[in-house]
C-alpha cells in the first residue's frame, strides 16, 4: 500500500488510525468495492466501476455518494499524493449504521476509503483448479461485488499452497462461473468464437470482461456469452482468465480437466490479439484524458 490513502474528503496517511469499532461494516463486510487500473494517472473505465458499485450498493442497501464527479476528484487527488500514475487502485464504500451492533458516537450513514498499490506482477500462464458448488448463481447476491471477500481468499489462499494461480468456481448446477477474482474466457476449435459464461451463472459483471463483449473488435473473432460447462473448457483451443489487475492471462492448466496438450510454449495466439485489442482500448481511453489529469 502506497503512502496516503483517501478516507472519506481527506487525504490521510496510511499510519493514521482511522478505524472506529463500531463500523457495522467493518464489523460485518457490510460494503461495496471495486478496483480500478490507473494508466497515465487516469482510472480506466471509471463509469463502468461507478455503474457496478451503484447496483451493488442497491443490493446491498450501502448508502453512497450522491456526486460521482466529487468522488472521482477525491480518487484524483489520491492517484497525485501518492505519485501512483501507474498504478492500482481499490475504492470501497463502508455502511456504518444498522443492525444490532452499532456503535455509538457514528456522524456519517458511510465511509469511502480508498488506496493505491503498485500493479501486481502476474505469471505469464495460469494454472488453474476447479471448486464445485463454488458459486450460488440462484442467489439474489450472486455477482454482487461486496467487502466480504474471506471465501474468496481462503479459496485463493487454497489455490497457492496447492501450487496453483486460481480455481473456477462452479455454480450449483454445474456449470462454470467465475474465479475467484476474475472471469473466464474459452476459444473454440475453430479459433473464431469466444466464450464466456453469462451472468446468471452467478459470476460477477467484471469491467474487463465487459470491455471485450461491448468494445474490444477483432477482425474473424466474435466474443459472446455461453453457459459453459468443464468438459467445453476441455475440448477449448486456448482458456484465458480476464480482470482489472490482469487485463488478458493464458491458462494452461486446470487440474482435473484433460488440458495436458497446453502449454506455454504452444502460445495463445487468439488471446493474444486479444490482449492487444484491448490494450489499444486503453489507450483510447487514456491518451484523451491524459491532459486534465496532469493540469
Amino acid at each position: 500500500m502506497h503512502r496516503f490513502l483517501l478516507h472519506n474528503s481527506d487525504i490521510r496517511s496510511t499510519a493514521e488510525r482511522d478505524l472506529s469499532a463500531g463500523q457495522v461494516g467493518l464489523l460485518c463486510g457490510w460494503g461495496i468495492f471495486s478496483t480500478l487500473r490507473v494508466y497515465d494517472g487516469v482510472m480506466f473505465s471509471w463509469e463502468r466501476h461507478w455503474q457496478r458499485m451503484c447496483r451493488d450498493a442497491e443490493r446491498m442497501h450501502v448508502p453512497i455518494p450522491g456526486d460521482p464527479a466529487t468522488l472521482e476528484s477525491k480518487l484524483q487527488d489520491l492517484i497525485a499524493a501518492n505519485e501512483a500514475w501507474n498504478s492500482t487502485l481499490r475504492v470501497a464504500i463502508i455502511r456504518n449504521r444498522g443492525g444490532l451492533f452499532e456503535g455509538p458516537g457514528l456522524t456519517r450513514d458511510y465511509d469511502v476509503i480508498a488506496f493505491t498499490v503498485d500493479p501486481v506482477r502476474w505469471p505469464k500462464t495460469m494454472k488453474l483448479g476447479l471448486i464445485p458448488q463454488g458459486r450460488h448463481a440462484a442467489s439474489e447476491f450472486a455477482g454482487t461485488k461486496y467487502i466480504s471477500w474471506a471465501e474468496n481468499l481462503t479459496r485463493y489462499e487454497r489455490a497457492h499452497q496447492q501450487g496453483l494461480d486460481e480455481v473456477v468456481l462452479l455454480n450449483e448446477r454445474g456449470e462454470v462461473s467465475e474465479c475467484t477474482s476474475a472471469n473466464i474466457f474459452a476459444v473454440d476449435a475453430s479459433g473464431k468464437h469466444v466464450w464466456t459464461p453469462p451472468l446468471n451463472s452467478g459470476c460477477l459483471a467484471g469491467v474487463t470482461r465487459a470491455v471485450l463483449l461491448e468494445e474490444v473488435k477483432v477482425s474473424g473473432v466474435t466474443i459472446e456469452e455461453k453457459v459453459l460447462l468443464p468438459q467445453d473448457l476441455s475440448t477449448a483451443s486456448e482458456i484465458f482468465v480476464t480482470s482489472t489487475t490482469r487485463e488478458l492471462l493464458p491458462v494452461i492448466s486446470i487440474q482435473g480437466l484433460a488440458l495436458e496438450t497446453r502449454t506455454a510454449e504452444a502460445g495463445a495466439p487468439v488471446c493474444d490479439r486479444l490482449s492487444a485489442a484491448f490494450s489499444e482500448r486503453v489507450k483510447s481511453y487514456v491518451n484523451p484524458r491524459r491532459k486534465s489529469v496532469y493540469n
